[in-house]
């Protein structure tokens, strides 16, 4: 094999393992902060009242609803999440 053909395999070797990896590097997810809380209502108000019900939430919300819920009137509003403590440590994976 010529020293020709030989520097075009390696070079065509060589940009396609780059473009693999950057393709791999742009399907990850970026890591991002915790929601904010008028993401957390967009998604969870299913019936957009302004309110959130225990059946309407899910994860460290649910599991903290009582908590969260200050007035004890069996809803969320978005003051109660804003001042609701935010959780430790790391999230738990998601299964």
């Amino acid at each position: 094999m010529s020293a020709k053909a030989m520097l075009i395999g390696v070079t065509t070797i060589a940009i396609f393992a780059m473009s693999c990896k950057s393709q791999q590097a742009n399907s990850e997810p970026a890591k991002q902060g915790p929601p904010s809380v008028d993401a957390i209502f967009t998604k969870m108000d299913s019936n957009k009242d302004g309110l959130l019900s225990k059946t309407e939430v899910n994860g460290p919300l649910k599991e903290t609803f009582t908590e969260i819920d200050t007035n004890k009137d069996g809803f969320l509003t978005k003051e109660e999440v804003e001042k609701a403590p935010k959780p430790s440590g790391k999230r738990p994976q998601r299964q």
